[in-house]
């Protein structure tokens, strides 16, 4: 078991990380892991605005804001990638993020170099 991130009464919140997928250990969104992740400013009145205090869906969506990658979200929030990766796909199909392409043939130096440096401190954070 693991504690769920967020706790900040100090209690420990134990969840097995499948149940924060609903034993779902895949998504349909292509999400490499060194993909940059974003939230989506969107002020859509269908959606809630706030999410409880110790939801971890919450907590990738405020991360995102400085968009980091899908290892990085897994190792700051301390969780399995897979799970991260199934909780991204959410968000990213319920509108909330979006993730940003990868390198390709066409990448730029600096581009390549970023992502590498991106790579490297998502490791480190594990």
């Amino acid at each position: 078991m693991s504690n769920l991130p967020g706790a900040s009464d100090g209690s420990a919140h134990l969840v097995r990380p499948y149940t924060l997928t609903a034993g779902r250990t895949d998504t349909d969104v292509e999400l490499p892991l060194e993909a940059p992740v974003q939230t989506v400013s969107d002020e859509r009145q269908d959606r809630p605005k706030v999410w409880p205090l110790h939801d971890t869906r919450g907590r990738i969506v405020q991360l995102c804001v400085d968009s980091p990658s899908v290892a990085e979200v897994a190792a700051r929030l301390d969780l399995p990638v897979g799970v991260a990766r199934v909780l991204i796909g959410d968000l990213v199909t319920a509108g909330y993020l979006r993730v940003h392409r990868t390198l390709t043939d066409r990448s730029t130096r600096d581009e390549r170099t970023e992502l590498i440096g991106r790579t490297l401190r998502g490791l480190r954070a594990l």
